[in-house]
């Protein structure tokens, strides 16, 4: 599965653009991490325990994107966005769009 985030592939043509595929995710840390990440914040610091469950969602919903695709028979994914919000204190959703297509290498 080819994924980007422009709106064509380079070599290749778009012979079928078939539906908008996504994936989303929302995600939560372990309280005791969450307790970790306020003492960073107060002694300034990378929230590492925050980067990890972002990190995490977007394989998470890339992956439930992709699914989608390959289930329209896609071999491609373009235009690809990730959007990000908060649900709550430690809880983030992640979602991920694009357009499911089938690519033909370019002749000539």
């Amino acid at each position: 599965m080819i994924l980007t985030n422009i709106d064509y592939v380079p070599g290749y043509d778009v012979s079928e653009s078939l539906d908008l595929v996504k994936g989303s995710t929302i995600r939560a840390k372990h309280v005791g991490k969450d307790i970790l990440s306020v003492f960073r914040q107060i002694v300034g610091g990378e929230l590492k325990e925050y980067s990890e469950m972002i990190n995490e969602s977007r394989q998470i919903s890339t992956g439930k994107m992709v699914a989608e695709a390959e289930r329209l028979g896609a071999n491609a994914i373009i235009n690809i966005r990730f959007a990000t919000s908060n649900v709550m204190q430690g809880a983030a959703e992640i979602l991920v769009y694009g357009t499911a297509v089938k690519l033909t290498k370019k002749v000539g």
